[in-house]
């Protein structure tokens, strides 16, 4: 199991991300449209570097659901490996069935 805090951290960090994709998106729309003088656009990168950092979504780490585990994690299923073959294993995950040949 992971760390709780890093866990939390992480959904406050998403929480930022999505209540501000909205104003980053406007302000990143501004800065790289060529048809605006070029005060404008770096007022608009002034502005946009001025907002918090967790608000980018880079920012933003993968995790297990289950465990919490950040690395060898299955987008998909959002899933760590190990995670992801014990449901497996245990028959949870629908039509996945362990390889033999």
């Amino acid at each position: 199991m992971a760390k709780t805090s890093s866990v939390n951290k992480n959904k406050r960090r998403a929480q930022l991300v999505k209540r501000m994709a909205a104003k980053r998106a406007r302000l990143k729309a501004i800065a790289d449209d060529r048809s605006l003088t070029p005060e404008d656009r770096f007022a608009a990168r002034l502005k946009l570097a001025e907002l918090p950092r967790n608000s980018s979504a880079t920012r933003v780490r993968n995790r297990c659901e289950l465990t919490g585990r950040p690395r060898g994690t299955y987008r998909k299923f959002k899933l760590s490996r190990l995670a992801l073959r014990e449901l497996a294993s245990a028959g949870h995950i629908p039509g996945m069935v362990k390889s033999s040949w």
